[in-house]
Formats: C-alpha cells, structure tokens, sequence
C-alpha cells in the first residue's frame, strides 16, 4: 500500500480505537460518576444502556445509509456528532444529560462505525490488501479497548469529566485528518433511487426494542412483564420490516443477503465470540472487584493481558489466513477460547494473578485469531453496493452479542446467589462463568460449517480443473482426426 493508503487505514482505524477507548473508559468511570453526581443505582445503569441502546438500535440503518447516502458524508458527520456529544457529556450535572449524551454519541457510533468499514472494503482490493486492512482495523479496536481500561482508571483519579474530554481531543484530531484523506470516489445511491423511509423507520424500531429487552434482562427479572411486552414488541416490528421490504421495489435491505451462508455464519460467529468475550471479562472484573477487593486501576493492569490481540491482530492473524484459510483460523480461535475460559471455570478465593494470567493470554490470542477473520468473512463476496449493509449487519451482531453475554452472566449469577459469604458468591461465580464456555462451543460448531464448506468449494474446484485438464489433453487429437477426416 502507498503512503496516502496507509494514512486513509491510520484514520479510519483511529475511529474504531476511539469507539473502543470510549467504551472501555466509561465501564470504569461509572462508579465515581455515580457517587460525584449522587445518581441512583438504576441511573448509573442506563449511563451505560443508554449507549448499547443507541448503538445497537440503529447500526444496521447506519450501514445502510453509508451505502445510500455516501460513506464520507455519513463517517465524517457522524464523527463530528461523537466528537460534540462526547464533549457535552462531560459538563453533565444530572442524570438524565449523561443518559442523552451516551444514547446519542451511541447512535453516532452506529452510523460512523460501519461507515468507516465499508470505505475500507471499498477503497482497498479485494484479497490479502483487504484482508490486512480489515486484520488492522479489528486489531486497533480491540487495542483501543484494551488500553482504555488503564486510560479510563488514570483519568477516573484525575476527575471523570476527563473520560468525557479525552475523545473530544482524538475526535477533533481524525475529524482534520479525515478531511484530507478520506476519498471522495464513493457516489450515493440514493441519487439514483428513491430512500425506503418506512423500512428505515421500522428497522429501527425492531433494533431499538430488541436493543432495550436485552438490556432490561441485564438489569434483572423484576417487573418482567415490560420486558416480554417489548420482545414481542420487537418481534412485531421485525415482521412488519420483513414485509415492507418484501413489496418495497427500492428496500432499505435486500434480504436476499440474509441468505449468503458464509456472511450469516461470520455475523453469527461474532455474536457469540463477542458474547462470550464481554460475559467473561465482566465476571472477571466483579470477581477482583467484589471478592478480591481490587481498585478499578489494579483491575484494568490486570485485564491488559487481554489486549495481546492489538499486537497479533496485524501481524500474526494476516500469515495464519494466508496459510490456513480464513475458516480455519476463526474454528482456532473458537476452539482456544473455549480452552481459555474452561481453564478459569474452578477459579478459587485467594488464585494468584499467576493463575489467572493464562485464560486471561489465551483469551486475547483467541480474539486476535477470531475477530478480525470474522470480519472479513462478514463482508466477503458481498457486492460494493451493500458493503455498508455488510458493515451494519456485523456491526448490529457485536453490539447484541456484547449485551447478551453481559445480560446472560448477570442473569445466570443472580439466580445462583443463593447464599451470603465469598464461598457462596464465588459459587455463583462459576455458575456464571458457564455461560461464557457454552457460547463459544456454540460459535465453534456454527463456525466449523463454513471450514467444510471450505473443503468442499477445493474439491470441486480440483475437480472441474481435473475435467478441464482431461478435455484440453484429448482435444488436439480429436482436432487433428477431424482434420484429417474432412481431408
């Protein structure tokens, strides 16, 4: 790649560290946000669901817009959308302005975010060029996440407004950068077309609805009747989405897509790594929190074992892929997390972080192996003009994966914790710790479908070569007694 490639891949990697950086930083700073601000517990909560709300809720109309409305117009927008609102969050003095302000920086994500996908499987070829580009990519978020532990723990010491301040400051800098090298090549469809407004509407309202009844579980089983009503709710208005888009002669999806095997195992698969990854890594931090009496900052250097994956990302996954095949490399990476969190299922009272460190070294090795293949098996063999809907598809499968692990472990440990004292809090521990284990054995099996697929799409292609051989080899002689017949 060329210098002006490699400074477009350095931008839109930084969005993708931002929104990772941001996340991670806000989970540690909640605690002092809640005392300084004197928020309730169910506040403090929807600080945090406000931002999965919007993320989830409307990711896959954010991809599709990209393709429709522009990519460039769409990441740089909703860059400058993240960047205010991410600044306005940090002079919030009640509640309800931080819960604004994470609800729309959250839906800025969700449009700037498969945004910037799609203007990497657009701008760079389709191969090894795109495959590293997109290994890159996943491997900075993750780094992005990784680090904004340690970051958000020195900031939260500082004052937590910093936590609020500190992306403003990287936001403003890839907005400048974005200016000058984010290409212009990509023209909106919708000038051609007409923009399916009740598609868009609905989709987003199936999301928001789905996006909410997952984090109602999260919050608990109390006042259950709200949350099945949502879940049916949601599913109404899938099928109401489902069937515009059927009679619609322009819909905002073709769900056609929905019926590309490989793409559907890749978002699939990333539900469930990503599910398993935030489960585990949430019961591990109230497990040092709560049990151990670890500090946030201690907690956060503990889990940086975690982010091996920002270095391996791009450097060991890209060789793997080109050895073994993209299928191969995610069934591994499922297969190591499924031994990274089983080893950390008899977990005592009083483990070292010696014992602990393994699962935790596995765990990132698995994410840098998984992930990034997952994401270019999510936008593979898909057309350039639903690269954005690809984006949004994937990108809708992480946020929901996240908020189904974390939903699942808090649910699993609530209806474990029986009992008071750390034997009994440590029981329900492990209980929840199950839940981790059982989605990446589900992924592994899911993903160990497109390995045989693999396998399969070699031998016809072995095959047909055979027959062509056979057929190239045989007909000079049969040219030649044709020849010879008609002389």
């Amino acid at each position: 790649m060329g210098t002006r490639a490699w400074a477009l891949l350095l931008v839109l990697c930084g969005t993708i560290f931002l929104e990772g950086i941001d996340i991670a930083m806000m989970a540690v700073a909640i605690p002092a946000v809640r005392s300084d601000l004197g928020l309730t517990t169910g506040t403090a909560a929807w600080v945090v669901s406000a931002y999965v709300l919007g993320y989830a809720g409307f990711t896959l109309l954010g991809g599709r817009a990209a393709d429709l409305l522009g990519r460039r117009r769409m990441f740089l927008l909703w860059l400058t959308v993240f960047l205010a609102f991410s600044g306005l969050g940090g002079f919030a003095t009640e509640g309800w302005m931080l819960v604004l302000a994470r609800f729309v920086t959250g839906v800025a994500a969700a449009f700037m975010t498969p945004a910037a996908l799609s203007l990497i499987t657009t701008s760079y070829e389709e191969g090894p060029q795109r495959d590293k580009a997109l290994l890159i990519f996943a491997g900075t978020g993750a780094g992005g996440y990784s680090l904004g532990l340690v970051i958000g723990g020195l900031l939260t010491q500082l004052d937590w407004r910093w936590v609020f301040f500190a992306p403003v400051l990287l936001a403003a800098a890839l907005l400048a950068a974005a200016l000058r090298v984010v290409p212009r090549q990509d023209t909106p469809t919708s000038r051609r077309r007409g923009f399916d407004l009740p598609g868009a509407i609905t989709a987003a309202g199936a999301m928001l609805l789905a996006a909410y009844t997952v984090v109602r579980l999260e919050h608990g089983l109390h006042d259950w009747p709200l949350t099945v009503a949502a879940g049916f709710a949601a599913l109404a208005a899938a099928g109401s989405f489902v069937a515009l888009e059927r009679r619609s002669p322009d819909p905002l999806v073709r769900l056609g897509i929905l019926r590309h095997g490989p793409v559907v195992r890749a978002d699939l698969g990333a539900l469930l790594f990503l599910g398993a990854f935030f489960g585990f890594q949430f019961v591990v931090t109230l497990y040092l929190q709560e049990l151990r009496g670890w500090s946030s900052l201690q907690t956060a250097l503990a889990l940086v074992a975690m982010g091996v994956d920002a270095v391996l990302a791009p450097t060991l996954t890209p060789k793997l892929v080109a050895r073994y095949g993209n299928a191969r490399v995610i069934v591994g990476g499922f297969v190591l997390a499924v031994v990274a969190y089983a080893l950390f299922l008899p977990i005592g009272v009083d483990w070292s972080y010696a014992a602990m460190f393994p699962t935790l070294l596995l765990a990132g090795v698995a994410f840098a192996l998984a992930y990034g293949p997952l994401t270019i098996a999510a936008t593979n063999g898909v057309d350039e003009s639903e690269q954005g809907l690809a984006g949004g598809l994937l990108n809708t499968a992480t946020q929901f994966g996240a908020a189904i692990g974390i939903s699942a472990v808090t649910a699993v440990y609530g209806l474990a914790s029986t009992g008071s004292g750390p034997e009994a809090t440590l029981s329900a521990f492990r209980a929840a710790l199950v839940v981790p284990v059982a989605l990446v054995l589900l992924g592994t099996l899911i993903s160990s479908v497109s390995v045989r697929e693999a396998r399969r799409a070699v031998r016809r292609a072995s095959q047909v070569s055979s027959v062509s051989a056979s057929h190239t080899s045989a007909n000079p002689a049969q040219r030649s007694g044709g020849i010879a017949s008609w002389k």
